[in-house]
């Protein structure tokens, strides 16, 4: 149990880009851990663990990326102290990913920050922002899963775990990244752990039917290859493949779509999607089962056979390695509720 007896300060981050949901949900989840502090946590000389604030360039009304209207309490330039500090989810329009250099300004406090001795915490796609002060480098983080590929672009020196829904690293686990949406729970529950304790984090999580995603993201990831590379002898292997998912020999086939040679179709096949064609089938053949466990009645041998897997067995393998979870597992999770 920490032994501080003030409130950790809280700086959580609005920029014109940040969703509206999670700046509301981590600041109003973190100012109600009072009452719901566990009995052998709560210290009387700090009824309220935390002291939240929204911060911003500038103080006053800022609109959302949903359009959403948040209130920035203060603007950064007037925040000289925080212990905690959090980038929140942002979305980016019709522009589709992030990008660099939008907030110099921001870049520089929260490195100063980290220096003066905050945790640096970024949800979902706010770990863009996170990356741009260069205290990730070196160290794991995650992301949201649909923004892995332009991550690594633009910043290989990232330790990238995508799987992962949330992730702690640094110097004293002063960085923390978590994954897709709501991800940001796992955040607040683990700065709740850490600032309080374990006993109120559990708390908060049956208050607020809360729950770690214990699973990571892979089984939320869909898998969606670019297939605008370019190479117009891999694009017709690969829209071949995605209709073509359960013929008998699909790397074989994909060859031959191409038109090139084994050898020059493999190598570039990996150039241009990142994958092996052996891999790549098998995701395709992943994705097409887990909508058929989402949606039909069919047993987990049917739907290895449908995509392509006469041995159910090496298929619930692959299946598991690739999502983390079971087809059944995934099918109780994630199956499409039928009035």
């Amino acid at each position: 149990m920490p032994d501080t007896t003030s409130p950790t300060r809280v700086a959580i981050v609005a920029t014109p880009d940040s969703m509206a949901s999670p700046i509301g949900g981590l600041f109003e989840a973190l100012r109600s851990i009072g009452e719901l502090t566990a009995p052998e946590e709560r210290v009387a000389s700090r009824p309220d663990p935390f002291e939240v604030e929204v911060v911003g360039e500038r103080a006053g009304p800022l609109t959302s990326a949903s359009g959403l209207e948040v209130t920035v309490h203060r603007a950064i330039a007037d925040v000289d102290h925080a212990d905690v500090v959090i980038i929140a989810s942002m979305a980016f329009g019709h522009e589709e990913e992030w990008t660099p250099g939008r907030y110099p300004q921001l870049v520089r406090w929260l490195a100063a920050m980290h220096a003066g001795g905050a945790t640096l915490c970024a949800a979902c796609t706010g770990t863009n922002l996170a990356a741009e002060t260069g205290l990730l480098d070196g160290n794991e983080a995650t992301v949201h899963w649909a923004s892995e590929q332009d991550f690594r672009r633009r910043h290989p020196d990232v330790l990238l775990r995508p799987a992962d829904a949330l992730v702690i690293s640094g110097e004293g686990g002063r960085i923390v990244t978590s994954g897709a949406s709501s991800a940001w729970h796992d955040l607040a529950l683990h700065l709740i752990s850490t600032h309080v304790g374990p006993s109120t984090a559990q708390a908060v999580a049956r208050f607020l039917l809360w729950q770690w995603h214990q699973g990571g993201q892979a089984p939320f990831q869909v898998f969606d290859p670019a297939t605008d590379h370019g190479d117009a002898a891999i694009l017709a292997a690969q829209r071949g493949i995605a209709e073509h998912y359960a013929v008998a020999s699909p790397v074989d086939e994909m060859v031959r779509w191409s038109g090139l040679a084994p050898r020059t179709f493999a190598r570039r096949f990996k150039a241009v999607t990142g994958h092996t064609p052996i891999d790549y089938v098998q995701r395709i053949r992943v994705e097409r089962a887990k909508r058929l466990l989402e949606t039909s009645g069919e047993t987990v041998d049917e739907i290895s056979w449908a995509v392509g897997y006469e041995d159910p067995a090496s298929f619930r393998r692959l299946f598991k390695r690739v999502t983390g979870m079971a087809p059944r597992a995934y099918r109780q999770r994630f199956r499409i509720p039928v009035r």
